[in-house]
Parts: structure tokens; sequence; C-alpha cells
């Protein structure tokens, strides 16, 4: 969604509907502000590809605004092996200021007998926001899916995963999630393939989260109660992108007035006397009564030094409703950001 978007989303969408098998990923170096230039870099390198590839594409993290390191790239090529390592090999190879590398994998089972595998790695600790970010996540899978039928769940669960996490709401110029499917194993059935990629990617998503530059908690932001589901999402993201919220969660401040006054900026359909707050199990306003007294505060005080909880919005209106992840935001997201190039 940024417009500004980098060569490799660039030269991937010229190519048009293309299959692919290869994907060369660098970190580093974003090749973002780099013009035609930038796509002249991804061919001269993917010209480079010896193995058995068909179509390859390139992703890439990392400054913006610098050319590729085209030599560096294509030596480290050489070294391309494949081995029962290689993807833990791959995912730590990709972090930038990740902390820990991100990948799972696992195998499922129909109840015709027949199975499939599906596996992703991912890097991302900056730079996200609903609609993605720079994140990156290859997933790959032997699953005999059809293109349509994949793109198609892919856009669906996107919107509760990879789009529903903010770390500083900021939107990258390389956001790329990409699933490869060989169909090898001859083994699909349409639910169980949706519920293994929304496995994949909700695991992967809350994971970047909690690798947030700095982040030390992991909140999921649950809005009910809205005139529809679209409310929700804009309520829930709202929460999660909010720096007010995301500082006070730093501060382990349960400053429940923070939350309603995000969600009242929202922009949708919402009302004091019908509005609930809750910290995970304690309700801190109900519908217009303020519960929040000492005792509660030191309560609530209790369940912000954990690393998970939850803060629930009940707007009491309609059947609306949406769950958006995020986490705190500290010195430590400064330090990081602000020594970033040097």
């Amino acid at each position: 969604t940024n417009k500004m978007c980098a060569a490799p989303i660039r030269h991937f969408r010229q190519m048009g509907d293309v299959k692919t098998n290869f994907i060369v990923i660098n970190s580093k170096n974003a090749n973002a502000m780099t013009g035609s230039a930038g796509i002249e870099d991804i061919k001269e390198v993917l010209s480079h590809c010896t193995l058995n590839v068909k179509n390859p594409i390139m992703s890439s993290t990392g400054v913006i605004g610098v050319r590729l390191p085209k030599a560096k790239i294509i030596e480290g090529m050489k070294l391309f092996d494949l081995s029962k390592r290689d993807s833990s090999s791959a995912s730590k190879a990709i972090m930038t200021t990740d902390t820990f590398a991100k990948e799972i994998a696992f195998k499922v089972m129909l109840e015709n007998g027949s199975s499939f595998n599906i596996g992703a790695i991912a890097k991302g600790a900056g730079m996200i926001n609903p609609a993605m970010a720079t994140m990156l996540c290859f997933i790959t899978t032997d699953a005999k899916v059809t293109k349509r039928e994949m793109q198609a769940t892919l856009d669906e669960v996107v919107k509760t995963t990879f789009n529903a996490i903010s770390v500083d709401g900021d939107t990258s110029t390389n956001d790329t999630v990409l699933v490869l499917a060989n169909g090898r194993s001859g083994a699909y059935e349409k639910e169980a393939f949706k519920e293994a990629l929304f496995k994949v990617m909700h695991f992967l998503a809350l994971e970047m989260v909690r690798d947030g530059e700095g982040a030390t908690k992991l909140v999921t932001y649950k809005v009910t109660g809205a005139k529809d589901d679209r409310e929700a999402e804009i309520a829930a993201k709202a929460l999660s992108d909010s720096l007010l919220v995301k500082t006070a969660l730093f501060g382990e401040d349960p400053n429940w007035g923070r939350i309603a006054s995000t969600v009242g900026a929202s922009g949708v359909e919402a009302y004091e006397e019908k509005l609930k707050i809750s910290f995970d199990n304690l309700c801190v306003y109900d519908r217009g009564e303020i519960l929040f007294d000492a005792e509660m505060e030191k309560k609530c005080a209790v369940i912000m030094q954990h690393q998970k909880f939850t803060i629930s919005c009940d707007l009491g209106i309609g059947e609306g409703s949406f769950k958006a992840y995020g986490c705190d935001l500290g010195h430590e997201y400064v330090k990081i950001n602000a020594d970033y190039r040097t």
C-alpha cells in the first residue's frame, strides 16, 4: 500500500501472471527509491541463478535509498544448497532488527487419509503497521491448491493476521507475503487449507509483534459490540496504533482514559453511556459508571506487568467484532531507530 514501493515489488508486478519456484532474499538493503536502476540491478542478480529455477524473483529489506551490493549478493548465491537445516538458516539470514528468527512448519492430515505440508519463514520487528510493513513472509506448501483458491484464501486470512498487527504505525516500502505451492502431495481441502494458512500467518504475525523493537508486551485489542465488523476493525487498529496507548503500556500505567479517547477519536459510532472497557477480565468502565478506584488500579497494574494481556472494548451498539495486536513503545525503540544507519 506504500506508494513508494521498492524495486523488488515493482519488478514482481512487471513479471505479470507467471509461476516461480525461486526467491532471492537479501537483508540490510531495501533497494527502495532506486528508480529503474534498482530493477536493472535485480535483473542482473537473478541472471546469475544457476540452479534449476523458473522465473526467479527477489525480495529485499533494509536501508532505503542505497543501490544493491550486487557483487556481494551474486557471490553469496554461490553458496546456495539444499538441506533440512536451510529453512532455519534462511530465517536467520533475513533478520534486520529482529532479535530472533521466525519460522513454523507442520503436516496437515485430512479426513480422507491424505496429507499436505505447510511451512514459512518471516522477519519483522519494526515499521510494522496494518497493511503489513517491513515484514517479509514466505510460505511454502505441497498442497494441491489452485492459484485462484490460494489467492482468495490469502486475501481473507491476511486481514486478521498481518493486517491486524502494529508495532510503530509505519508502513514500509517492501511489504511482502508470498505463498508458493507445488501441489506434489496431491492433497487439498478448502477449509483445512484455510485453517492451516491462518495458523501459520497468525503465529508469525504475533511473533513479529512480540519481537517489536524494544517491545516488552504483546497486547490483544478486542473490540466487540460495534455497528459492524469494519467499525470494530477501525477502533481496534486505532488502539494498536496509538502512541499514547503504547507509551502507557510501556509505563505499565492502566490509563483507561486513553483507551476511551482513542476509540472516540477513531471515527466509529461510539457512546460514553454504552462503552465498556476491561483489562483482561477486570472491567474499569461500565456504560457510564467508573469502576476504576485505587484497589482496581492496583489489580490492573499487576495485569500490565504481564508480557501478554488483553484490552477489551465493548461498544454496546451492534454485533461487529475484531481483534488487533500491538506492543508497547519505549526507550529502546527510540535508540534502535535513532542509530539505525549508524
